[in-house]
């Protein structure tokens, strides 16, 4: 079992920055896959970003390439979504996600391959 707990949501302008976190538990940080996922209302949860469990490996929606990034610290057991140049479509529920298969070595576009959740942060962004 893993827990995830995000943080660091809020309400900020478009062309401002945010950060989130995930804190996770429950299993060996580095070899879990990391992603961060959104879902604005009424609509689907789509991936955002993802990390493979040593940090050496990333991928990201091409909505977000160039203005979101994802990093991790395994020695805090922490994911991290660095945001910029936000956009009032950015609005969201931002949730992130784990996945253990192969020991973190992958990465993972699918919400399916992702069985723990965390209970998501609001992202605002007003223009």
């Amino acid at each position: 079992q893993v827990q995830l707990v995000e943080s660091g949501g809020g309400l900020v302008q478009a062309g401002g920055s945010l950060r989130l976190s995930c804190a996770a538990s429950g299993r060996t940080f580095s070899s879990i896959s990391m992603a961060w996922f959104r879902q604005a209302p009424g609509l689907e949860r789509d991936f955002v970003a993802a990390i493979t469990g040593s940090g050496s490996s990333t991928n990201y929606a091409d909505s977000v390439k160039g203005r979101i990034t994802i990093s991790r610290d395994n020695a805090k057991n922490t994911v991290y979504l660095h945001m910029d140049t936000l956009k009032p479509e950015d609005t969201a529920v931002y949730y992130c996600a784990a996945a253990t298969v192969l020991a973190g070595r992958i990465l993972v576009r699918t919400r399916s391959a992702y069985p723990y959740w965390g209970q998501g942060t609001q992202v605002t962004v007003s223009s």
